[in-house]
Order: C-alpha cells, then sequence, then structure tokens
C-alpha cells in the first residue's frame, strides 16, 4: 500500500505514478472547478456512489443529477491531507472549505473510498464526513 500525503486537489504530472491517484486526484479537481460533466464521466455505466443523507446515486447521471442539482454546497476548495492505494482501491483523508447554497460558510474533514477499474473510470464511491449531513 503507498501513502502519499499531497496538498490542493490539482493533478500533477510528477504524481507516483500510481494511475489510481491521478485519478482521484483528478477527479476532486474537477470538482472543485465545477466541471459536473468532467467528473461525471469519470464514472464506468454502472458506478455506485453512497453519501451520507443522500439515496444511493448510479452511473454518470446519477453523479451528474448530483453534482448540477442536489448538493447543497455551492462552491469551495478540496484539500487531501492523505491518499492511500493499493492500485485499484484508494482511500482519501482531506478537508473541505467552501460555502453551502444558503451563503453559510463550511468547513469539514472528509474521508472518501474510491474502487478504480483497470481502465481507469470509477466503479465505486463512498464519502464519509465527520460532521452532520451536507
Amino acid at each position: 500500500m503507498t501513502s502519499l500525503p499531497v496538498q490542493p486537489a490539482e493533478p500533477k504530472d510528477s504524481d507516483s505514478g500510481e494511475p489510481a491517484i491521478r485519478a482521484v486526484r483528478r477527479f476532486y479537481h474537477l470538482v472543485d472547478s465545477g466541471d459536473c460533466q468532467g467528473l461525471a464521466a469519470m464514472f464506468a455505466a454502472d458506478a455506485e456512489y453512497r453519501r451520507p443523507g443522500y439515496e444511493l446515486m448510479e452511473g454518470p447521471e446519477g453523479l451528474l443529477s448530483f453534482y448540477s442539482r442536489d448538493r447543497t454546497i455551492r462552491s469551495g476548495q478540496h484539500t487531501l491531507t492523505t491518499l492511500l492505494t493499493d492500485g485499484h482501491h484508494v482511500g482519501v483523508f482531506g478537508e473541505f472549505h467552501g460555502v453551502l447554497k444558503d451563503g453559510r460558510p463550511l468547513d469539514l474533514r472528509f474521508a472518501d473510498r474510491f474502487i478504480v477499474r483497470p481502465d481507469g473510470l470509477f466503479s465505486s464511491r463512498d464519502t464519509y464526513f465527520f460532521a452532520p449531513l451536507v
């Protein structure tokens, strides 16, 4: 298992060579830049996303619907503090600082688990928060 401390979620050419790590970093970069189409395209047709307080989201359509309509967050920035991988499973620990759609600030810690298929698409994501539902 590889552990890589990281800072902002921007993709970097010098990443450890781990394709799964590069995919996860790219995902957060797309989220933070508001590219809903781009981030949804990173999920396989049968992918599942579980997030506290929401129904199961399935495939790119489920992710697109969530990020373009249902997400309570207006904008913000993920800071990834630790990524762990065994090649196809990626665990992420980090912080999020942003603003909710109602204008309130949001600062929280989170953890995510991704499963990355050999073709680079995500087949599964689970999000965990150290805060009430967001």
